[in-house]
């Protein structure tokens, strides 16, 4: 965005400062305006998918594809052969393991998204240091052998307790497990262990599941649950204008409820907090299948705007996959800080920001993509000049479905978000 544009976003929202919430819910077709020309605008763009190697950077970057089980089964036993010739030649044995420490993730402004330099570490058996983490490494590995060869999925809970006396704590078992997709160079999902269910989606939707026809239209309050295997979703169908991507399961219920999907045409996702890798893919699926924009629902703190942030940019836990995992160009629709007065919230509705939540929002302005955007910088530094925060629930002090009937609709109709 311009810095010419940005002033102009900026300018128009101070105009409409303490007004927006006096304004009438105009009929669905207006509402949607806005709307559609950003959809129609986003299928017109070209989109020109830049890659690591094409930026010719000062550094060499580590990333990871899918891969089949024969292919994780190929990767897996040329690594256990050099093993074993490491041992016959008395030398013992290591593992070869990117370094996934915080020095290494870096911020690429041209990609938009966090990625991970190419640095690697020794995991020697014959260290006091390191010869546990070798042994969960070796045992790992095995188990993901047994996994492809015999085509089965398991979660990381069930890993976990293949050998919780080796393992201690599923921590411990599941960083392991994100070390072996980089060192494999695959996604986490190509080693056939794939996390429990947690996001849900609802709305104008229809996919088939593994053969199985699903329609998101016919899932109740509680939504369809987004299945921990992606790759076995496919027909995606849909009339929908936009994704709703929506941080909390209490605002999700609220507007399966009240069927906002069926007067706004959309589709609503939600992982329920901290986003899971099956919700990040599902997304990047959606957006990428059907090329509707999505608009984002967080709770107005330093913590929803990290959310927003995993789903746009990516997590440093799992930056070496960023390229399968992070959606850009997602709309921040609300709650943002300057929402808090232009929607008149009682005072009573907003709480105090703890030194955390402080510490927390200053950090948020340090990094890289977060300067990248000039309407998220004057955002967190209105919240942290006020020291105040709201949930999406503080809506509801206007009634129970303020949210989906008045909040939501009026962003959408003036266009509100950035």
């Amino acid at each position: 965005m311009s810095q010419q544009a940005s002033k102009k976003q900026k300018a128009d929202a101070g105009e409409s400062s303490g007004r927006i919430a006096h304004k009438k819910v105009k009929d669905a077709e207006a509402v949607l305006l806005k709307v559609k020309a950003l959809a129609v605008k986003l299928k017109q763009t070209q989109e020109v998918e830049r890659t690591l190697t094409s930026l010719n950077l000062p550094y060499n970057c580590r990333e990871v594809v899918d891969k089949n089980s024969e292919a994780v089964l190929d990767e897996i036993e040329a690594a256990m052969f050099e093993i074993a010739a490491s041992i016959l030649k008395g030398e013992g044995f290591s593992f070869d393991v990117p370094s996934r420490a915080k020095g290494n993730q870096v911020y690429v402004p041209e990609l938009d998204r966090i990625v991970l330099r190419d640095s690697v570490s020794k995991r020697p058996f014959a260290s006091t240091q390191t010869c546990r983490k070798a042994a969960i490494t070796a045992r790992i590995l095995g188990l993901v052998h047994q996994l492809c060869t015999k085509r089965i999925h398991v979660t990381k809970r069930d890993l976990f307790y293949t050998d919780v006396k080796l393992f201690e704590d599923q921590g411990q078992s599941d960083a392991i497990l994100d070390d072996l997709a980089c060192m494999l160079g695959c996604t986490r999902s190509s080693l056939h262990v794939v996390a429990s269910e947690k996001g849900v989606v609802v709305g104008r939707l229809s996919f088939r599941e593994d053969g199985d026809l699903i329609d998101c239209q016919r899932m109740g309050v509680g939504g369809k649950a987004i299945p921990p295997n992606v790759d076995k979703v496919d027909s995606i169908q849909s009339d929908a204008l936009f994704i709703l991507l929506v941080e909390k399961d209490a605002a999700f219920m609220r507007l399966a409820e009240d069927r906002f999907y069926s007067t706004y045409p959309c589709i609503i996702v939600t992982a329920k907090g901290q986003p899971d890798v099956a919700t990040r893919l599902f997304l990047k699926k959606l957006k990428t299948t059907l090329r509707i924009p999505v608009l984002a629902l967080v709770d107005s703190d330093p913590y929803g705007l990290k959310i927003l942030s995993v789903y746009m940019k990516g997590s440093m836990n799992m930056s070496y996959d960023s390229s399968n995992l992070t959606t850009p160009d997602i709309k921040w629709l609300g709650v943002r800080p300057s929402d808090l007065d232009r929607f008149n919230i009682p005072q009573q509705c907003r709480l105090p920001m703890t030194e955390e939540d402080i510490k927390t929002g200053k950090k948020l302005l340090e990094e890289d993509f977060v300067k990248a955007n000039p309407l998220w910088v004057s955002e967190l530094e209105l919240m942290l000049k006020t020291r105040e925060k709201a949930e999406i629930q503080a809506l509801s002090s206007f009634g129970f479905q303020y949210l989906s009937q008045v909040y939501l609709p009026l962003k959408l109709q003036e266009g509100d978000w950035i």
